[in-house]
């Protein structure tokens, strides 16, 4: 108990490990790397058509008509109601997979893991309202490894109950029922943020119109802290924090603020790029991910063989951290380089979709898969320096949330067309086909964009943007890892 108290007294360690405690357990989901055997099994009885064309597009469209929403809401009722709302909707969802039979249920079940997805916002942002801003860096390194650590044990784990025992499905989601259900318990211990990025009070958006530079290097309670002195500051913050938040006066601020940061994340053609390869990558990356278990039980169906899903996902997890941790230690003018890399990686990537496409061998799928996902990570984490180097926390916030609205909104177009039964409805194999092709065009658009970025650089020294973010991105690095 004496180590607790010091602990939470410290300041900014204890909603840091509160969190990571919460991240680790949160995403430690022992079943998810086989829900689709789970559900085209008998427990669900459910056709892998059926799963393929018309549950998992469900989660898709929900999750497309929640997240900004829930992204404004999550920043207007200070993150941790909406942390603890994540917790109670897996405990929801784990319920339901374990004790409500039938598609209907399956079905209510897409639409709460969407409410799921889209609050993961939370998670991110909450600990940058709580904590100083020179322990952004650490916490977010800590932030990172809970999440690692929390997929990847529970990934292996489930792979061991199910190779080495031979555990039933159901014991295994029962398990994961155990496991975020302790997660929401621990979201109780996190201490409630006093401001909210946006919807701050009249007196904090004020200041904070005014004393917010050009990069938006202040924090608006920072800037209050400074003006009203060390010994006042807290109180000066706690009763900002305190203010309206419902006046018409805070929303129509809230707003302006909203357009400021929009204004700011897109300011130049540079950060337009780099967001525009975030938004396409991440939209093929996340309809992969949802059907690689199809293409994995296609090629070797669960009924009848062994599975290593489990032990597939936390290798490539592994895999892909450390091709990502990877970034901050390689020396690369990544302002000059950084796009060229996006094409070429790029390219690498739909080789390894074609190669799941056309394999008819396990083992070969598995080495393609972590091939994609390894070059996704490596690239999504450059991407993130890229755009992250010239802005706010704010403004950074803003941009992940718009940069994933688009790319879920163009997962959806791809969903709809290719997916979803009312249209094409592709079986398996050619919707990865189409998924290698759509990957040789973001290949192709960035190798054409980068060759052109790198033939002026190297012909116009002077024109170089990589001396505008050499001197943040080391920074940048470790905390966004």
């Amino acid at each position: 108990m004496g180590c607790w108290a010091k602990l939470k007294s410290s300041g900014w360690a204890y909603p840091t490990a509160v969190l990571s405690l919460y991240g680790f357990f949160a995403n430690c989901r022992v079943a998810e790397p086989f829900l689709t055997p789970y559900l085209i099994g008998p427990h669900k009885n459910i056709s892998e058509e059926v799963v393929t064309n018309y549950l998992f597009p469900i989660w898709t469209y929900s999750y497309l008509a929640f997240l900004f929403p829930v992204f404004l809401l999550t920043d207007f009722l200070r993150y941790k109601p909406l942390i603890m709302l994540q917790g109670f909707f897996l405990i929801t969802n784990y319920v339901l997979l374990c004790f409500v039979p039938g598609l209907p249920a399956m079905t209510f079940l897409q639409v709460n893991y969407a409410v799921v997805t889209s609050t993961e916002v939370a998670y991110f942002s909450y600990i940058y309202s709580v904590i100083p801003v020179e322990n952004y860096q650490r916490a977010t390194g800590y932030l990172r490894s809970a999440m690692l650590a929390g997929y990847t044990f529970g990934a292996s784990l489930g792979q061991m109950l199910v190779s080495l025992v031979g555990l039933n499905y159901f014991y295994i989601n029962a398990i994961t029922l155990g496991t975020v259900s302790i997660a929401f318990l621990v979201s109780f211990w996190l201490p409630m943020p006093q401001t909210s990025m946006f919807f701050k009070g009249k007196t904090a958006a004020a200041v904070g119109c005014q004393q917010e530079g050009p990069q938006g290097e202040n924090r608006p309670e920072e800037s209050v802290m400074e003006m009203d002195g060390e010994g006042s500051g807290k109180g000066k913050t706690e009763h900002i924090g305190s203010a309206c938040c419902c006046s018409w006066e805070n929303v129509a601020t809230a707003g302006h603020l909203l357009w400021q940061s929009f204004r700011e994340s897109y300011s130049s053609r540079h950060l337009i790029y780099w967001s525009l390869w975030w938004a396409l990558a991440t939209a093929g990356y996340v309809q992969i991910f949802n059907y690689i278990q199809l293409m994995w039980d296609h090629i070797e169906p669960s009924a009848t063989s062994s599975i290593y899903n489990g032990g597939v996902e936390a290798a490539c997890s592994l895999v892909g951290a450390a091709a990502a941790f990877s970034v901050g230690y390689i020396k690369v003018t990544w302002a000059m380089w950084g796009e060229l890399a996006l094409g070429l990686f790029s390219a690498v990537g739909s080789g390894a979709v074609f190669l799941m496409a056309f394999t008819g061998n396990i083992w070969v799928c598995y080495v393609g898969y972590a091939i994609f996902k390894s070059c996704y990570m490596l690239l999504i984490t450059i991407t993130t320096f890229q755009i992250a180097s010239n802005l706010s926390m704010e403004c950074y916030a803003l941009t992940f949330g718009i940069n994933t609205f688009v790319a879920l909104s163009l997962q959806t177009i791809i969903t709809v067309t290719v997916v979803d039964e009312a249209a094409l409805g592709l079986d398996i194999v050619t919707q990865f086909i189409i998924y290698g092709s759509y990957y040789v065009v973001i290949s192709v658009l960035f190798l054409i964009r980068g060759i052109y970025t790198a033939c002026v650089n190297k012909c116009c020294p002077g024109n170089t943007q990589a001396k505008e973010h050499e001197s943040g991105l080391e920074v940048i690095a470790a905390q966004r890892l």
